[in-house]
């Protein structure tokens, strides 16, 4: 089970241009080539498609106010003062 030597892959490539024909398999390289082309033509449409980067604005400050705290029974310590 060792590497085919040079016979067995001229073999092997003699055997399927006689099944398919020269013809055939270039133009299924051509169709191979025509699809490649057509994805790399796609992924740059994309590209395009995104929108300009713009330089990052300052994030905004968010003021925040502190909840009041809770007992261990659930009232508040603005109810306490009532």
């Amino acid at each position: 089970m060792g590497s085919f030597s040079m016979m067995h892959w001229v073999l092997v490539i003699l055997v399927v241009v006689l099944l398919f024909g020269g013809g055939r398999i270039s133009g299924l390289m051509g169709d191979v080539a025509k699809g490649i082309k057509s994805f790399k033509k796609g992924m740059e449409d994309d590209e395009d498609d995104l929108p300009k980067a713009r330089p990052a604005a300052p994030a905004a400050k968010i003021e925040s106010q502190r909840a009041p705290e809770q007992s261990a029974a659930g009232v508040t310590e603005d109810s306490k003062q009532v």
